[in-house]
């Protein structure tokens, strides 16, 4: 335990910075920022050498504060959060303070409220929704686990967490659902 309390300290301090990370989630290994930085933001674009038009999700760790994020939060949604047994991406209509360049086009934001310990310690440290998003260049495969992530990502991140580096348990990327206000859905993942 003292091993993640150290990591997080450290991860603090180059997210409240507007660094970027590279670190562990319930899924797949990503890079974060702090989401309503929008300098941070673009770094992770420019990393992952894709334009922004193509949005990141960001992750929170209790559903309550869903509303801080998105205008109006759908219904179904909350089905949809308690009956998930997996991963959930839930794509959401409205967003709101978040990093401009985060926000889709259509004004909508992925958002996965996160059950990985490392991931809800920080995030109810750091107390702002982070970045997610693979941590791989555009077009190349998103890595398993951490071995598998590309020098040219963990040499541009400003802190690359040390937690799980060794686990090599093959992770795979959360269920997408996107949502419309009228309780209509798609899933896309």
């Amino acid at each position: 335990m003292h091993e993640m309390k150290e990591d997080i300290n450290k991860t603090l301090e180059v997210l409240r910075n507007g660094g970027i990370i590279v670190y562990p989630t319930e899924t797949i290994w990503g890079i974060g920022c702090d989401a309503t930085n929008e300098k941070a933001v673009s770094r992770i674009y420019a990393m992952k050498q894709r334009s922004d038009t193509k949005s990141m999700l960001v992750l929170i760790h209790n559903e309550a504060l869903l509303s801080s994020y998105v205008e109006q939060v759908p219904d179904v949604a909350w089905d949809l959060l308690e009956a998930a047994t997996d991963p959930l991406t839930i794509i959401y209509p409205g967003a709101k303070n978040l990093a401009k360049n985060l926000i889709s086009e259509d004004l909508t934001i992925g958002i996965r409220v996160t059950t990985d310990l490392f991931c809800s310690e920080l995030l109810s440290r750091f107390r702002k929704p982070i970045v997610s998003t693979s941590a791989n260049t555009s077009g190349t495969r998103a890595p398993g686990n951490f071995s598998e992530i590309e020098d040219v990502i963990l040499t541009q991140a400003d802190y690359v967490v040390q937690w799980r580096q060794e686990d090599m348990t093959r992770s795979k990327p959360s269920s997408i659902i996107k949502l419309g206000l009228g309780g209509e859905f798609s899933i896309l993942r």
